[in-house]
């Protein structure tokens, strides 16, 4: 068996255990990757997670998947605090909704200078998604294409495009694609997001569609999705949530509930959400809105995959979690994984994740370490000829937890 280990990083996602259901449908006619006319629906599998990462010789590919709603704000801590320093992943994926008009990706070029290159964008004035490979992973690349599709409406003037791009690659033959999405706001637009879906899905890749291609391994979706926790009144979900019984809340979420429906996402996968809902922050701090909306807080941003052929992949969940310790924007991101738990770790154990409070003397160091790693990261943009950049904030402090990653194994000797 070939083992291939995605790491993926949107606003808290890791690793996947039990292995998906997706049945494929892309054989004689034209490529989508979502499918609710099926005789019977599953809705989206919550699967478990393995915080034991085994990144070995074994593995075939291993992924690193970050979704993250900018909100307009940029500060290269950020970028640097979103890669990480420690990278075990193969592909570096980056979907951003909201981005600002700054060059995000020379601040990710920047970022990931001494390890990785870029592979291949798929940019929509603000929505954007770049992968990122090893230093001659192009070696390894049969295929890439790019796709896009917008949505109506004025995003698109206000600088916050609405609609889909996507990036289609094969990697070590193993054949991918990754969809970046920023759907419909508001909780009562569900049938508009569930339409969005549908007709993304649809149309990527749609126009040059050719019936002897190979069929996609595996399908990621990432970004703000949009849906939210509906059915509750915001207090009564944020005592849920300050009492850390926010899971809770996933009764009410829309997006389970329409695919449970089997309206979209039928056959997908999804880690478990034991992480706080990532939206709606106040800019600048860890508190949920306080303006008079006082939106109740929601899950919209989001990681889903689906294997098309389980006899060939298999697929482990490491991690699934929010950096919630980056602040600019009013969105959490969420990493799929952004760092292996034994990263920060290492001669504690591969499976101990640092989750000390920083209050605490490891903690303390990892804040001091951090810190450090801030300070060189500055320097290092300041010396980049890159333009005017947004002025960095002051540090704001460490995310303890680690990230994990997600192992795909692919069947050897099989032609796909």
């Amino acid at each position: 068996m070939r083992n291939l280990n995605c790491i993926c990083s949107c606003k808290g996602l890791k690793g996947i255990k039990r292995f998906c259901r997706a049945k494929s449908n892309l054989k004689r006619k034209p490529m989508s990757f979502m499918n609710p006319h099926t005789a019977s629906h599953e809705g989206i599998k919550t699967v478990g997670v393995d915080n034991l990462c085994d990144f070995s010789s074994n593995s075939d590919l291993c992924i690193c998947i970050v979704t993250w709603n900018m909100n307009g704000q940029v500060s290269y801590e950020d970028i640097a605090e979103l890669v990480g320093s420690s990278r075990k992943f193969d592909l570096f994926i980056v979907g951003l909704q909201e981005a600002p008009r700054n060059n995000i990706l020379r601040l990710l070029q920047i970022a990931l200078v001494e390890t990785h290159i870029l592979l291949g964008k798929a940019t929509m004035q603000s929505l954007q998604l770049y992968v990122f490979g090893p230093k001659d992973s192009d070696l390894f690349i049969k295929e890439l294409q790019v796709d896009k599709h917008s949505i109506g409406g004025l995003g698109g003037l206000i600088g916050r495009k609405k609609g889909a791009v996507a990036i289609r690659i094969n990697y070590k033959d193993i054949q991918m694609v990754f969809i970046s999405c920023h759907l419909s706001a508001h909780a009562h637009k569900v049938d508009e997001r569930n339409y969005e879906c549908m007709h993304i899905s649809h149309s990527l890749f749609s126009k040059n569609w050719n019936p002897y291609a190979r069929p996609t391994h595996i399908t990621i979706w990432l970004g703000d999705l949009n849906y939210r926790i509906h059915g509750i009144d915001t207090q009564p979900a944020r005592n849920l949530i300050q009492k850390d019984l926010h899971e809770e809340l996933t009764s009410k979420d829309q997006l389970l509930q329409e695919a449970e429906r089997g309206h979209i996402f039928n056959g997908y996968c999804e880690g478990t959400l034991t992480f706080k809902p990532t939206y709606k922050y106040n800019s600048g701090s860890s508190n949920y809105d306080t303006s008079y909306k006082v939106r109740v807080p929601s899950w919209t941003d989001r990681v889903l995959f689906k294997i098309e052929d389980t006899e060939k992949i298999k697929a482990t969940l490491h991690s699934y979690q929010s950096m919630d310790d980056i602040l600019s924007s009013d969105h959490k991101p969420q990493p799929w994984p952004r760092q292996p738990p034994w990263a920060r770790c290492q001669g504690q154990g591969m499976h101990k994740a640092c989750s000390q409070a920083l209050g605490s003397p490891h903690g303390q160091a990892a804040k001091a370490k951090s810190c450090t790693r801030h300070a060189a990261a500055k320097a290092k943009a300041k010396a980049a000829p890159m333009g005017t950049l947004p002025r960095p904030r002051a540090p704001h402090g460490h995310v303890a937890e680690g990230t994990g990653g997600l192992n795909l194994r692919t069947e050897r000797g099989k032609e796909f």
